[in-house]
């Protein structure tokens, strides 16, 4: 049996074609012996939910694929953060990534590719420690105004009921996405990111 790829490719806008990426890493795909599943989006990087990425990442967490294969590491994530996070994902899930114009392949265990993702990483870990250090200036200068901070009261009672409801939504819906989760658990993207890793954490472990 063939080894199973998945190729990602973005473009900003409808206007554009994928067309001058996917020659690429199609190439890439075929020299390694992949069969592939192809995945695509037209939206700006910056968005927090991408159709195409959304399904890919569900085939990697489900172990349908032994690589992701890109053009560049920009098609893929929306930050270094959020780059991060998918890579130790991949990681996670014995998934290797190709960047094909780039020299990055880790399905080798190629130590320069290794290298190059170790310091991307470390990159995000400084940027997220320095939007965090702001955040607590930020706290505490507005703390020293006077400013009243934290949720108001019943706040935690809404909390407790929407992550139940979100542990409900799972069950019936393992592979939900976030913009569902959202939508259905009235919450930002931020916090149903959050409670969904801390439910299925727990419920792998449980």
């Amino acid at each position: 049996m063939n080894k199973r790829a998945a190729i990602y490719m973005r473009v900003s806008t409808r206007e554009q074609s994928v067309d001058s990426q996917r020659a690429d890493v199609e190439r890439v795909a075929k020299a390694n012996g992949y069969d592939v599943t192809v995945f695509e989006d037209k939206a700006s990087g910056a968005k927090f939910s991408r159709e195409g990425l959304d399904q890919m990442m569900r085939g990697v967490r489900t172990g349908k694929f032994e690589a992701v294969i890109c053009y560049k590491l920009d098609r893929l994530g929306r930050s270094l953060p959020h780059l991060a996070q998918m890579i130790m994902e991949f990681d996670h899930h014995g998934v290797g990534l190709i960047v094909s114009s780039e020299g990055i392949d880790t399905t080798n265990t190629n130590p320069g590719a290794r290298l190059q993702l170790n310091v991307l990483m470390a990159v995000a870990e400084f940027e997220r420690s320095i939007i965090s250090e702001r955040t607590r200036a930020g706290l505490n200068a507005a703390k020293a105004k006077g400013v009243k901070l934290g949720r108001p009261m019943g706040s935690k009672g809404l909390s407790n009921t929407r992550k139940q409801k979100m542990r409900d939504e799972l069950v019936k819906f393992p592979d939900a996405t976030l913009k569902h989760l959202v939508r259905v658990c009235g919450v930002s993207i931020g916090t149903a990111s959050n409670w969904r890793k801390e439910i299925l954490f727990n419920k792998d472990h449980s």
